[in-house]
C-alpha cells in the first residue's frame, strides 16, 4: 500500500542511518534506482558535486535536528531532471535522516518560461512607452492648438493600439500585412462594401515592423481621409507588396499609390511635419530599411523597403 501511495504521488523516500549510509529506499526514479543499494552514500547517488553538498546539509540536519530543503539537477537519458529534497532527522527506531524526494522539472521549466515572458513583456512595454512618448512630443511640436493635438494624438494612439491588438492575438509573433492594413483602413474607408485595395505578398511582419508600418499607414490614410482621395469620395488608392532586394539581400517593398487632384492633397507631409518624419525617417530607421515619399501634382507615392529580418513570407499571392 505504501509503495502504491508513493508511486501515485510521484514521491521517493530514502532513509539513511547516523553514518549517512542508505538503509532503505522506495519508489526511486529509474536513473537513481540503478545506483541505489543498502549502504550506498549520497556521493555515489548524486555525484561528487551535488553529493558533497547534500552530505554536508544532512550532517547539519543530524546535528541540529532542524529540517532542510535542497534542489538537485540530474542528467538522464531523457534530459536534465530537477528534484526537490526535504530532509528531516528521525529517531523512530534509530537515529538517522529521512529524505523525501519529488520531481519539480516541469514547474521549474514553467517558472523559467514565465520569467522570460515577464522580461520580454517589460522590454516590449518600455519600447511601446518610448514610441508613445515620441508620438506625443512630435505631435505637440506640429500642432498649434490643444484640440488639434488631442485629435491627432488620439488617432495615432488608436493606430498603435490596433497594431498591438494583432500582435497580442498572435502571441507576440507579429501580424500579417493584409490584416494590419485592413485594421488601419477600417475607421476611414468610405464604403465597407468595397474591398480595401491591398495586393501582392501577404508577408508576416515581426512585432517591430508591424507597429511601425501601422504608424506609417495611419499617416497615409489620415492624410487621404482629410485632404486626398478618401476625402474626395474616391478609392483611387493601391497598396502593393512585392519582392525586391536591399543591399544584395531579399526584402519586400510596400508601395502606397494614391491619385490626387493637387499637391495640397499631401498637406500632412509638408517639410518638418510629423507625418513626413514618420514616413521618411522613423519607420525605415526602426526596421533598418529604406523609404521614399514622392508627391506630384496628381499622385502621391510612398515606397517602403523592409529587410528579410523583419518579415516571413508565410502566405503568397
Amino acid at each position: 500500500m505504501m509503495e502504491r501511495a508513493l508511486g501515485s504521488a510521484g514521491v521517493s523516500i530514502i532513509f539513511q542511518d547516523a553514518m549517512l549510509k542508505v538503509g532503505y529506499f522506495e519508489n526511486l526514479p529509474d536513473h537513481l534506482k540503478e545506483l541505489a543499494f543498502i549502504g550506498v552514500d549520497d556521493m555515489a547517488l548524486f555525484g561528487d558535486k551535488d553529493g558533497a553538498r547534500i552530505l554536508e546539509l544532512k550532517r547539519d540536519v543530524l546535528k541540529s535536528g532542524k529540517a532542510a530543503n535542497a534542489e538537485i539537477s540530474l542528467s538522464t537519458s531523457e534530459g536534465v531532471k530537477i528534484y526537490e529534497m526535504k530532509i528531516e532527522r528521525t529517531q523512530a527506531q534509530e537515529l538517522g535522516v529521512l529524505s523525501v524526494i519529488f520531481e519539480v522539472t516541469e514547474s521549474r521549466h514553467r517558472e523559467k518560461v514565465l520569467k522570460s515572458l515577464l522580461r520580454e513583456l517589460s522590454h516590449r512595454s518600455k519600447n511601446l512607452l518610448a514610441i508613445i512618448q515620441g508620438i506625443a512630443t512630435q505631435t505637440a511640436r506640429n500642432t498649434l492648438s490643444l484640440d488639434n493635438f488631442l485629435i491627432k494624438f488620439r488617432g495615432r494612439l488608436q493606430s498603435l493600439s490596433n497594431s498591438q491588438d494583432l500582435i497580442t492575438d498572435s502571441s507576440w509573433r507579429g501580424a500579417y500585412l493584409f490584416e494590419l492594413a485592413e485594421k488601419q483602413f477600417a475607421p476611414y474607408w468610405p464604403d465597407a462594401s468595397i474591398p480595401v485595395p491591398i495586393s501582392g505578398i501577404n508577408a508576416h511582419l515581426t512585432p517591430n515592423a508591424a507597429v511601425h508600418l501601422g504608424l506609417a499607414l495611419h499617416e497615409l490614410i489620415v492624410n487621404s481621409a482629410s485632404h486626398g482621395a478618401i476625402a474626395a469620395g474616391k478609392t483611387s488608392i493601391t497598396l502593393v507588396c512585392q519582392a525586391t532586394n536591399l543591399e544584395g539581400k531579399q526584402a519586400v517593398e510596400i508601395i502606397w499609390s494614391e491619385m490626387i487632384n493637387t499637391a495640397v492633397a499631401a498637406h500632412d507631409f509638408e517639410d518638418n511635419s510629423f507625418g513626413k518624419t514618420v514616413l521618411e525617417r522613423v519607420v525605415p530607421t526602426s526596421m533598418n530599411g529604406r523609404a521614399q515619399l514622392g508627391v506630384g501634382l496628381d499622385r502621391l507615392e510612398y515606397r517602403l523597403t523592409i529587410p528579410e529580418t523583419e518579415y516571413e513570407i508565410l502566405k503568397t499571392p
